[in-house]
This record gives C-alpha cells, structure tokens and sequence, in this order.
C-alpha cells in the first residue's frame, strides 16, 4: 500500500495556489453589493460573513488540500482543523461541515474510512457537526471540510483593523512546513514531525476564547501564505506598518536548525515573491525562512492595543496556553522584520 504523502505533489498548505495569482485572479471578480454580506471580497478574509439578521451572522468556509502525512487519520483531522480553524479566526464558531473528498479509486476504502473518522473526531471537538459531504475520483488524495458557523455582526474579527500602537500576538509555533518537508527528504530529526503534527492538531478554539474579551482589533490564521505573507494582508489591508521581531519568533523543535541546513518547501518560493517585496529583512536567513515558512492550521496573529499586553499574556499563561509577543503595529505601510 503506497504511503499517502507519496501520491501527492505537495502537502497541507504548502499546496496552495501562489497568493499573487490570486491576487490577479480575484481582482476580476466583481464585489457583492449585498448589504448583509459583512465579509467577502473587498477585502477578502478568512472567511466570508453573511448578516442574518441584529444577532446572528453567518460564517462560511472551505479549504481543502492533499496529505501532509501518511497516517490516514492524522491527515483527516489536520485538514479539518485547519478549515474550523478560519471560523474561529473571525471569532465565529462552528456549527455544521461538509467533506469534501478526492480518492484514487485504487486504495483500500478503510483508508478513506479513516480520513473521515479523524475529521469527524475534529469537528465534534469544535462543538461542530460533520454532516455530509462530496467525494469524487482522484489520483492524487485530498481532503477537507466547508464549515459554516455563527458570529454576532459587531464581533467579527477582521484581519483589516490592525492600528498603530497595537502589540501583536502568535498563538502557535512556525515550522510546520519545514518539519513536513524535512521528512519527506528523509533529514527530519528525532521529534520534529511529531511537534508539528501536535501542532496542526491543535484547534484555534481556546485561543479564540481566551482573546474573546479582549475585543482584538485584527486576527487572521497563519496558514500557506506563512508569517509574513499574512502580516503583509494584514498590514495592507490595515493601512499600517507591521514590525516583527525575529528573535522573539517562537519555532518548533529543530525547525531552525533545519532552516540553517536548507531545508526548504516549494511553499516557500511562492510566499516570497508574493510578500518579498513588501518586507523588508534584516534577519539571519533561517529566522528569515521561518517567518517565510507555509504553516498548516497554523496560529493566530492578533493585534490589539498595547495596553492590553500584559493582562492577556496574563490570561494565557493561567490557562496553559501558548501566546507569544511577536511584534507591534506603526503608521506607515509594509512589514519589517528586524
């Protein structure tokens, strides 16, 4: 039985479409002019919001991509993670998902079967229901989830309200990307996949209820586009200028040193030419490759006011949670990485 990362060209995140072609792309695209659309396209987010009516507005979903491990049932609850993950990224939370499922016809049903199981086993820790779905025929494996959940209208977190003064937040490691691909080329060391899939398997939830009463000014997830590729969206569509401190960067176990030796995803190249010319980098180069590393259902970035800091680093620290300054927020534009 061939292994499921040997069927896919690229795995988790780091299979997304460059986010400069999407940019192209979704540039053509007319805007909704919808009253009770909150959330979609100018600007995009993480999700898209939908008003119901003063109390309730809907948060809609989709993301999908191929193995980023072999085990089937790792793979299913990962890629369901990472899609809840954007709900709660809007401060939403879940409510109903829907599979959607490519499979080579060729492998053993009851690898699918597990798939499904290990999403199912995610959902329902998001509070969630797994109702359905699609499943087509496909070479290459893939795998994901469109979620639906709810938000009150005045408590949506864009990635677009980040202001000067404001500190900013990271609420999970970097190195997904790097410990994924040092696998695959056989140079991973002892611990490195196992740290990262701890972290992939890790939902947002907590996090988000933790940073609830804090009404954070911007939040988005640190997914495919890296760290600095989402605090560019974040900058630009803030109107603001991002500064990020290498030093203070958290990684995952051996992801450093794994940078240091050249370890490099595909993910990679794409994030830097879609963010590179909006940053500007005084770093060494392996913090330099962390920040520019795809991560799969990565942390939070949050932004919110500075005098706010101490307390929420506070609220984290009582409840276990990892929460790491990272950065702040100035007038200007672009992303500094010092």
């Amino acid at each position: 039985m061939p292994a499921l990362t040997s069927l896919a060209k690229a795995g988790g995140c780091a299979a997304k479409y460059p986010a400069a072609r999407l940019e192209t792309l979704l540039a053509a695209l007319e805007p909704a002019e919808a009253s009770d659309l909150l959330v979609g396209l100018d600007p995009a987010d993480d999700a898209a919001v939908y008003r119901l009516d003063d109390e309730r507005a809907i948060v809609f979903t989709v993301d999908f991509f191929p193995p980023v491990v072999d085990d089937p049932r790792a793979f299913g609850a990962i890629a369901a993670t990472n899609a809840l993950n954007d709900v709660f990224a809007m401060g939403g939370t879940p409510l109903l998902a829907l599979s959607i499922t490519a499979f080579p016809e060729e492998l053993p049903t009851e690898m699918l079967g597990e798939i499904l199981a290990g999403a199912n086993e995610a959902v329902r820790a998001a509070g969630a229901i797994l109702a359905g779905g699609h499943t087509i025929r496909d070479d290459e494996p893939k795998y994901g989830i469109a979620v639906v959940g709810i938000v009150h209208p005045t408590g949506i977190w864009p990635k677009s309200g980040a202001r000067p003064g404001d500190a900013l937040f990271l609420t999970k490691r970097l190195g997904t990307g790097l410990a994924v691909q040092a696998e695959r080329e056989g140079r991973a060391p002892p611990g490195a996949l196992e740290a990262a899939l701890a972290a992939m398997l890790t939902l947002n939830r907590e996090a988000a209820d933790l940073v609830r009463p804090f009404s954070p000014n911007a939040v988005t997830d640190v997914t495919g586009f890296g760290l600095l590729g989402h605090a560019h969206e974040m900058a630009s569509r803030s109107g603001v200028r991002i500064e990020l401190d290498a030093a203070a960067l958290p990684a995952l176990p051996s992801a450093l040193d794994l940078a240091e030796a050249g370890v490099r995803t595909g993910g990679d190249r794409r994030n830097r030419e879609f963010a590179g010319p909006h940053v500007t980098s005084t770093a060494p180069a392996a913090q330099e490759a962390l920040a520019f590393d795809p991560q799969t259902s990565g942390g939070l970035l949050i932004s919110l006011p500075a005098d706010k800091r101490a307390v929420l680093q506070g609220t984290f620290d009582a409840a276990g949670s990892d929460l790491f300054h990272v950065g702040e927020v100035h007038a200007g534009e672009g992303v500094t990485l010092r």
